[in-house]
Formats: structure tokens, C-alpha cells, sequence
């Protein structure tokens, strides 16, 4: 999803100018973002959570060189999805390939 998408969906549904949606899909999208920063989980309804983890440092190796190289702590992220997200993601797909069945 773009931003370009959630401007244009909030201006065809409350019907207000490009300029209003613009700043408030980015107090929404920044809201979202301090959320994840400040709690380290982030829960959308009927989509899912997405909870930020820690990463201990770890070593590793360059796949050309075959030489061991230090990959530094950082941080990534995991999301679960809702149950009914699931269920209309397995739908959606079943759709999808009966679609292509039929050519």
C-alpha cells in the first residue's frame, strides 16, 4: 500500500481537498510510526500486529569469498497476521488459481 493510495482513498470517502488528505494520511502514517517506536509492537485491527525485535550481534560469511565477516545488533520485525486476515488471504489465493484454471 502507498501513501498515494490512502491519500486517494480518504479524499473519494470523507470528500475533502488533496492538500487536507495529504497531511492527515501523514498524521496517521506518522502516528503508526510512533506507536511502533515508542511501545516496540504496533496492532492494526483485522490486519494484524507487527512487533519490533532485537538482534543480537552474530557472525557470518560472505557467500563469494567464503571469509567470515561480524554482522552487527540491529533491530528487525515480525508481523502476525489476524485470523481473519488469514482466512481472506487463503480465500483470495483459492480465487485466484481457479481464475487461472479457467485461462
Amino acid at each position: 500500500m502507498s501513501k498515494a493510495l490512502i491519500i486517494e482513498t480518504i479524499k473519494s470517502n470523507i470528500e475533502i481537498t488533496g492538500v487536507e488528505a495529504t497531511r492527515l494520511a501523514g498524521e496517521i502514517i506518522g502516528a503508526l510510526r510512533d506507536e511502533l517506536v515508542k511501545e516496540g509492537r504496533l496492532a492494526l485491527p483485522e490486519i494484524g500486529s507487527l512487533t519490533a525485535r532485537e538482534r543480537a550481534p552474530r557472525s557470518g560469511f560472505n557467500p563469494r569469498t567464503q571469509e567470515k565477516i561480524k554482522i552487527k545488533a540491529g533491530v528487525g520485525f515480525k508481523f502476525r497476521p489476524s485470523a481473519s486476515m488469514k482466512t481472506d488471504a487463503l480465500s483470495g489465493l483459492k480465487k485466484a488459481k481457479r481464475k487461472a484454471a479457467k485461462g
